[in-house]
């Protein structure tokens, strides 16, 4: 018997078209990449390693086609997968490589942007803002308090970089404490993965392997694992956080971080007879963060149920990566790939969409 919970997808990505305009005016990474042949669809060039003139110009980075930008594709790709409502939110690099003087400016256009095309599909899409990073603290907050008057946007989507020196950055607190105020969720998610180094010189005959399926994971796991060890969330401790992928690979190595510090002397004793932050990492998984189910393997969603507990894990599809690479396939195995891995589990309807319904406070119809 079908479920009647809806199916929510909390990781979806778009490159809205006031966004393709902004990369399609840059030289340098990041920035679309326009083929002589014009029946071609551009192509994005958003790692350093597709930046590459040896390369042939047709084969750098990915293909974009109108999956990446239309709302009408979105929407044509839930219905194929019997999903009713998706989170949309900018892909990365965001914002990030801005100047400090046109960072604010962009957020705010862009921000606009996705509730001007949220809005006219009742209950279908919401989206996670994006912030000015690289702009004046004091514009990021302004940011902040403007997205309140947007009544689809449920959250912002962070990058690992902060303001440009990490989440374990002090310069961030201003932003912590208006976040956590407002109960604003930060969706993190990551970009700038590994030094190309760890991969060996031999990388580019893999493709984005590497990159994707290993530097992704461990930029996230460093990320967050810095915010916990530098007490970001003993200072802020109603702070709320969404990891993509799963978590990287907090899920396996929690107890090993746990443990690494216990064992540091680096660290001294603190009143509550611990060592580091003084709330251990076991808690702030239970209490502050949640995960999504983007990591393909029933065995994954599992250990991320049993870290965070089944009521914080989310569905989401990562789309409109990781497509087919054969014209004309409606269905996406990797998308097929994560249903399949969260039926597995116990509470299945919970993680498919109940979950993202009660944390996003989002009106669906079923």
């Amino acid at each position: 018997m079908a479920s009647s919970t809806p199916i929510v997808d909390i990781h979806t990505h778009i490159y809205p078209p006031s966004y393709l305009t902004l990369l399609r005016s840059r030289t340098t990474v990041p920035y679309l990449l326009d083929l002589l042949d014009k029946t071609a669809p551009p192509r994005l060039i958003i790692l350093p390693s597709d930046d590459n003139s040896s390369i042939p110009p047709e084969c750098r980075g990915r293909p974009i086609d109108a999956s990446y930008s239309s709302i009408r594709e979105k929407l044509r790709f839930m219905d194929n997968h019997g999903i009713q409502t998706s989170i949309i939110s900018l892909a990365n690099p965001w914002l990030d490589f801005l100047p400090p003087n046109e960072g604010a400016k962009w957020a705010r256009i862009i921000n606009d942007e996705l509730e001007t095309i949220c809005a006219p599909n009742k209950s279908r899409l919401y989206a996670f803002a994006t912030l000015p990073l690289s702009a004046p603290p004091p514009d990021i907050l302004d940011e902040i308090n403007c997205l309140e008057q947007l009544s689809h946007i449920k959250g912002i989507i962070l990058g690992t970089s902060g303001l440009g020196c990490g989440l374990d950055d002090p310069e961030l607190n201003p932003i912590w404490a208006a976040l956590e105020q407002k109960q604003t969720l930060i969706f993190l998610h990551p970009h700038y993965g590994l030094s190309g180094e760890v991969y060996g010189p031999r990388a580019g005959e893999y493709g984005h392997v590497l990159p994707l399926a290993l530097g992704f994971p461990m930029e996230t796991t460093i990320a967050f694992t810095r915010m916990w060890l530098s007490g970001v969330f003993d200072r802020f401790p109603r702070l709320r956080i969404l990891i993509a992928h799963a978590g990287g690979t907090i899920p396996f190595l929690a107890g090993r971080v746990q443990s690494c510090v216990e064992h540091e002397r680096h660290f001294a004793p603190h009143e509550r007879g611990g060592r580091g932050p003084k709330r251990d990492l076991r808690t702030v998984l239970r209490e502050n963060v949640w995960l999504d189910a983007v990591v393909y393997s029933e065995a994954s969603v599992k250990a991320a149920v049993e870290l965070v507990g089944r009521e914080k894990v989310l569905f989401g599809t990562d789309h409109p990566f990781f497509p087919p690479l054969e014209e004309g396939v409606e269905e996406w195995a990797s998308v097929r790939t994560n249903m399949e891995a969260v039926a597995g589990c116990e509470g299945r309807d919970l993680m498919m969409g109940g979950n993202a319904v009660q944390l996003l406070d989002l009106k669906v119809m079923t």
